[in-house]
């Protein structure tokens, strides 16, 4: 069957060339009044009628082969990955550590956040790498004895101890944890705790984060004090969370210039609160804040930890200007999995769980390598292989080979005996 139309009559012609079956070929009829413009447009639809498996009449082919010639190479186009605007707004940088010309004393600041996509796509490369915190302790704590043996000679002095962390393992920051100030373990009063930050303060001169000792009655005063003593060196108080006084703390940090910590337990909704109260309440700027969501480090814990970080992350990027804001995990939670550290599997039909001076680093990476594809920024680690191996992941995927931690080139084929 065989319709004619004018070629006025574009509406009907989509019509027939959108109704299956109903039309095997189209023609058309008086063309001579036809516009030039017009006849191109004809010979477009004819392509598509062809194209479609409807049939042409002649005065179409002699448009076809005179006034729309087709050319037997594709148009040139440029693509261009700028353009990539899938989300909404970028993550906030936050800046850790100030230089004298700020008003503090460290020689190095870094810069979290400022991704405009997921983390390592080819559309928006990451406007600042992947950071590590190491970890240290104001006094000697348990240790899995893969990671003791790199500390023996520091363990009793935290400043010494970040040194050691900063010259030989390459640390971006210092995590000092002040662990003593329990009162079920030392009870070391906050004015004490805040000499142990000035000391770690002039062993090193890169950003520090300023820990408690998880107690929610005594973190308060010792990280005020902590954060007094810090003052104007822009440090991250860790932390704020609902289940303490956030709020003196928040107040703290804002009072003598630092960035707030807001710690919550895998929850973004508890995430959003807190966040919110930090901002609303004690005044804390959008460039003053760093959310920890959890890090879980053992099976189903490490998936929950995932897809918690992913969609803060996702609804950051997406407009919720709650979430917008870097990630830090506390990867050094891995070592609390036995699995980690055990010699063996106290099951007797497990199979062997290897060597745990290799499954103990391998364990920590994973979790940080995880946590990396879901969008953290900022690691604390522990284990010096652990974090040399995370560096030189973070910054090979985001492009940024040249700030790798070693100058000769790891053989990933062969890592163990490679790095060990």
């Amino acid at each position: 069957m065989t319709r004619r139309m004018k070629y006025s009559d574009l509406e009907k012609l989509f019509s027939i060339l959108q109704s299956e079956g109903k039309a095997d070929s189209v023609c058309f009829s008086d063309l001579s009044g036809a516009k030039e413009d017009e006849k191109e447009l004809l010979a477009r639809i004819s392509q598509v009628s062809a194209f479609l498996g409807c049939q042409t009449d002649g005065e179409l082919e002699a448009l076809l082969s005179n006034a729309y010639p087709v050319s037997d190479t594709l148009a040139a186009a440029k693509f261009n990955i700028s353009n990539f605007n899938q989300f909404k707004q970028p993550i906030q940088e936050v800046v850790l550590g100030a230089g004298k010309s700020e008003g503090g004393s460290r020689k190095k600041t870094l810069t979290l956040g400022g991704e405009k996509t997921m983390p390592y796509f080819f559309d928006a490369p990451m406007p600042n790498i992947n950071r590590v915190t190491m970890d240290v302790f104001d006094m000697p704590v348990g240790l899995a004895k893969s990671v003791r043996s790199n500390y023996e000679d520091v363990i009793d002095d935290p400043a010494a101890w970040a040194k050691k962390a900063v010259n030989e393992f390459g640390a971006d920051m210092i995590t000092i944890h002040l662990v003593s100030t329990d009162p079920a373990i030392k009870d070391t009063p906050a004015k004490e705790a805040a000499k142990t930050v000035e000391e770690v303060l002039q062993a090193v001169d890169v950003p520090i984060v300023i820990g408690g000792s998880g107690n929610p009655q005594k973190d308060p005063e010792v990280l005020e004090k902590a954060a007094e003593a810090a003052e104007g060196e822009r440090a991250l108080i860790a932390s704020a969370n609902l289940n303490m006084d956030y709020k003196r703390i928040g107040d703290a940090a804002k009072k003598y210039g630092h960035v707030i910590l807001s710690w919550t337990q895998m929850d973004i909704n508890a995430q959003k609160e807190l966040n919110r109260k930090l901002f609303r309440q004690c005044g804390i700027e959008s460039d003053g804040l760093i959310m920890d969501p959890t890090t879980a480090a053992l099976g189903y814990g490490l998936d929950y930890a995932y897809s918690n970080m992913e969609r803060i992350r996702m609804s950051g990027l997406s407009g919720d200007s709650e979430l917008a804001y870097p990630l830090s995990s506390g990867t050094t939670n891995a070592w609390g999995a036995r699995e980690a550290w055990m010699i063996a599997s106290p099951q007797g039909q497990d199979s062997d769980w290897g060597d745990r001076e290799y499954r103990g680093p391998i364990w920590e990476i994973i979790t940080g390598m995880t946590l990396a594809l879901a969008g953290n920024d900022l690691f604390m680690m522990m284990h010096p292989k652990a974090v040399q191996f995370l560096k030189e992941f973070t910054n090979i995927l985001g492009n940024s080979a040249a700030l790798a931690t070693t100058d000769s080139e790891t053989n990933y084929d062969d890592w163990l005996t490679e790095v060990y």
